[in-house]
């Protein structure tokens, strides 16, 4: 597959164009600047400068590909960002009639057990993420409403995401928040890559938000 990845310089970014190369994917590593972020891409992976809040830019890069992979992620004080970045990658791959496979958060799945209740009104969701999870619960509601024309998909992470182990294994929700039986939601950044790339090759969730977790 060529597969393009916006945001290929971040902790999921970067992994994923790690995991898309080692199946053997012609992948294209987007970012502002790549000579800025010229440790952080593989070498393999061909770079390209980008910016993933023009629709414009995203038509180009996204023309003759298989998929655009958005894994962008604004710092804080630009959480906002996000939708306007989410509003212009689902714009350039309708005009260029490719998939889009988006990276979400996990504020709007639903807590096990509660009611009915979002994960971000749990006691014990990470603290510091508000603003964060505000913008990825209206990047998901802009996807809702994307005309059918955007062929997206959203795919959603658990309660934690940090770096560990590729272990190749997951197990597959979709709007509620997964839970080992000791109540906790996790899984690695590299498995989480490898979910991203999994439904890149095998799509089950068009035009709709799953979830991962160990």
């Amino acid at each position: 597959m060529r597969i393009t990845v916006f945001g290929a310089a971040g902790q999921v970014g970067r992994r994923t164009v790690s995991e898309a190369l080692s199946r053997g994917h012609d992948v294209t590593a987007v970012v502002r600047d790549p000579s800025g972020h010229a440790a952080a891409l593989p070498p393999r992976a061909r770079r390209r400068a980008g910016d993933a809040s023009d629709p414009a830019a995203v038509a180009r890069l996204a023309r003759g590909q298989d998929l655009v992979i958005g894994a962008t992620r604004p710092g804080p004080g630009r959480e906002h960002e996000l939708v306007t970045t989410t509003e212009a990658l689902l714009d350039g791959t309708a005009r260029s009639g490719v998939r889009l496979l988006l990276v979400g958060g996990a504020a709007t799945l639903t807590v096990p057990g509660a009611g009915g209740a979002a994960a971000a009104r749990a006691p014990d969701f990470p603290a510091g993420r508000q603003a964060a999870e505000a913008a990825c619960a209206a990047q998901l509601e802009v996807c809702r409403a994307a005309p059918p024309a955007a062929d997206w998909t959203c795919l959603s992470p658990p309660a934690l995401l940090e770096p560990g182990k590729r272990t190749g294994l997951y197990r597959l929700g979709w709007d509620t928040l997964l839970t080992d039986p000791e109540g906790r939601s996790a899984v690695s950044l590299e498995d989480f890559a490898v979910a991203l790339i999994d439904e890149a090759e095998h799509p089950r969730h068009r035009r709709t938000r799953f979830t991962v977790a160990y």
